[in-house]
């Protein structure tokens, strides 16, 4: 007795002392100057802070060329490469590009596209690139116009009008492409011009297999082994475009300790913004998106055991959801880490007392925190139920039992009004075909069943199990066993009882008791107005945070950098290797590696190689570097960023980040957050010795055609 007293004792001292050191250890936690980023526009250049950290000199012409040497995809990052307008990109960039393009048996995806001329490049439909060619500060403008109003929603529709207004005038007066920045949360707002490229051509691009080798397994992890690269070709009046300003290749490597650079257009980020707005996605956003990417990917893996037959198709199912499920679920981890939260805190602190301790300021800003908080617990209130509601209409993850159930609705009220004044595909003559399009008599149940127990474990975790409706949805079972209820319970599980009660006509519709019609009844009835309030909600926060915007300029001036909004900036950093799984990351891999990893996984997919890499090709150097890591802060959108080195060369081209990148989006941590780059010597060694592409290695060597 005395023994397990003594163990209890242990017990309860650990139990409480350690959460107490724990604790101690985290009050000691500060917010550094850079947990913002180092993502610089170019709007306000760093040139002070790369003077004072790497003694480098830079000057408006070396960030004009930089700026004009660098483009704007659809979603990613491209770079002139030579003065004849080579553009260089990743190829994950262009993957969905390639299988628009192919012709006739082609298959671009596997095997890639080698244009061996000008003639032979291919024109890319619908595409276009856009390059900044003008920047005007207009945030007075701008503020001015978002300060007129009586109410937050007054002042938000007189800023909108505004915007519109400016943007239609410049681009009348210009000719280009004009959009409206907002730099520091609204803090400052900038115009930017782009002249946009609508002859664009695909040039080269390597087999998917060597530019996504070890696929998603590897996806976020470093050491790494991607050519992760592709070429197009700018083009005006049928002819490449001359490009004074491009980023030539280098092939003398990175130096430990040089200043390297990525010259992209990060997506959005949300590191300025407040500790009440982290807290709202890291307990409502990134719970929920967590909640519905993990629960369907682990049930396919059971789904694979039930139906055997169907395993490959399951398992395709889980790879393709594998890499959103890998950000989103890492992104949560980050965001209930406490160190990551204890740093936002301190940072929200120190600005705070700053702000308090100045009679202006304080009178001006002092309330702000406090007003974005009652905007998020009046949205804490609202978004669940939207997230709710709207999981009938998700495309990703809503069963089509909800999606019957809204087609019945539907129907109900179309067969209300006179056959002249319905919708064409409700008429008589069609209504059939339009019954056979909505309720299938082929349906995966399977499938349908299991997203159908998701959701309605997402609907109560959002309305709450004591919720009416969530009661009789779930009818008190759980997992699978509240479709199993539920498809028993409900006219859907019978696609006659369906088509019955729709020929019954809409009033026995609408009197329906059927759960998931009853659901999806209420889910119209509520969204329009949840959607109305939460539009109010955001309004009268951007009011709020425009503030907040004004008063980082006040306090820091340029000193921090502006949260990322996919647009250019300029990101620095050296080679840094990392600690990870008890080792020490390189700074670069060689071939030699992916090699290692082909034959470890016996040639298996996704560590296979596609047939020109098979066997080590003729003249290959093993040695060249193939990939490298740095501390640059980079995010999506920066996918295809130029990595140059002082001199505006190319060293690499970023393509991915490590694991511990992922919470970027909220913080920059750069004791371990990495970049991941293609290097340049592995991108024109493999042109040269396995694609013998050489007229485009020429061409990247010298920085124009060779003839």
């Amino acid at each position: 007795m005395k023994k397990l007293n003594y163990a209890l004792l242990f017990i309860i001292l650990f139990a409480v002392l350690l959460p107490l050191q724990a604790q101690l250890k985290l009050d000691t936690v500060k917010a550094q100057k850079y947990d913002n980023g180092k993502m610089w526009p170019f709007d306000y250049p760093p040139v002070e802070y790369l003077k004072e950290t790497y003694n480098l000199k830079t000057d408006d012409e070396w960030y004009e060329d930089i700026r004009l040497s660098a483009l704007r995809l659809p979603g990613c990052t491209a770079s002139f490469v030579s003065e004849d307008g080579l553009v260089m990109t990743n190829h994950h960039c262009a993957r969905s590009l390639l299988e628009r393009l192919k012709k006739d048996d082609e298959d671009l995806v596997k095997n890639g596209f080698n244009a061996k001329t000008l003639a032979d490049e291919r024109k890319i439909p619908n595409y276009y690139a856009d390059q900044l060619v003008l920047i005007k500060d207009i945030t007075e403008e701008i503020q001015t116009a978002a300060s007129t109003g009586n109410t937050p929603v007054e002042k938000a529709a007189n800023k909108k009008a505004k915007i519109k207004e400016i943007t239609d005038n410049m681009q009348k007066e210009t000719g280009l492409i004009c959009q409206i920045v907002p730099l520091y949360n609204g803090g400052k707002f900038s115009l930017y011009g782009y002249k946009r490229y609508t002859d664009i051509r695909l040039v080269f691009a390597p087999e998917t297999q060597i530019a996504y080798f070890g696929g998603d397994f590897d996806n976020f992890t470093y050491p790494r082994y991607n050519l992760d690269f592709t070429f197009y070709r700018a083009y005006e009046n049928d002819k490449p475009v001359k490009s004074p300003n491009y980023f030539k290749f280098s092939l003398n490597g990175i130096k430990p300790g040089e200043p390297i650079f990525t010259v992209g257009n990060p997506g959005t980020t949300n590191r300025l913004k407040t500790v009440a707005n982290f807290e709202y996605a890291r307990d409502i956003t990134y719970r929920n998106q967590a909640f519905l990417f993990d629960s369907f990917y682990y049930a396919l893996e059971d789904l694979k055991k039930e139906d055997v037959s169907r395993e490959k198709e399951f398992e395709d199912l889980r790879v393709n959801l594998g890499n959103s499920q890998k950000v989103i679920a890492t992104t949560l981890k980050g965001l209930k880490d406490p160190y990551v939260y204890a740093k936002k805190v301190d940072f929200q602190k120190k600005l705070q007392e700053t702000v308090w301790a100045k009679s202006k300021l304080n009178e001006q800003y002092g309330k702000v925190w406090e007003s974005i908080e009652k905007t998020r617990t009046e949205m804490r209130k609202v978004g669940p139920q939207i997230s709710a509601y709207s999981i009938v209409q998700n495309f990703m993850f809503g069963s089509k039992y909800f999606a019957q159930a809204k087609s019945v609705l539907e129907i109900a009220k179309e067969l209300q009004k006179p056959e002249d004044q319905r919708a064409d595909k409700y008429k008589e003559a069609k209504l059939d075909s339009t019954l056979e399009a909505a309720f299938p008599k082929k349906f995966d149940k399977l499938i349908e069943s299991t997203k159908l127990w998701i959701n309605i474990e997402y609907i109560a975790l959002n309305l709450g199990q004591e919720d009416p409706l969530v009661k009789k949805l779930m009818g008190g079972k759980n997992g699978r066993e509240i479709a199993e209820y539920l498809i028993d319970e409900s006219i859907f599980g019978d696609r006659d009882d369906v088509i019955d009660l729709i020929e019954e006509g809409a009033e026995a519709i609408a009197k329906s008791e059927d759960p998931i019609l009853m659901f999806v009844r209420e889910a119209e009835k509520k969204l329009p107005e949840l959607q109305k309030q939460s539009q109010e909600i955001t309004d009268t926060e951007n009011t709020f945070d425009d503030m907040l915007g004004q008063l980082i300029v006040k306090v820091y001036n340029s000193e921090l950098p502006p949260d990322a909004n996919f647009t250019l900036r300029l990101s620095d950093g050296i080679l840094k290797p990392f600690e990870y799984n008890g080792t020490v990351a390189p700074d670069f891999t060689t071939f030699y590696g992916m090699y290692d990893r082909f034959y470890s996984f016996r040639k298996t997919y996704p560590w296979d190689l596609p047939e020109s890499w098979a066997k080590v090709p003729s003249g290959f150097d093993l040695e060249t570097p193939f990939n490298f890591v740095s501390n640059n802060d980079i995010v999506g959108g920066n996918s295809g960023s130029a990595v140059i080195n002082k001199n505006a060369e190319v060293v690499g081209l970023a393509f991915d980040g490590n694991i511990d990148s992922i919470i970027g989006n909220f913080i920059y941590i750069p004791h371990n957050n990495r970049m991941v780059s293609v290097d340049s010597r592995g991108m024109v060694h493999s042109l040269d010795k396995v694609y013998k592409a050489a007229r485009i290695a020429d061409e990247l060597k010298s920085g124009k055609i060779v003839q």
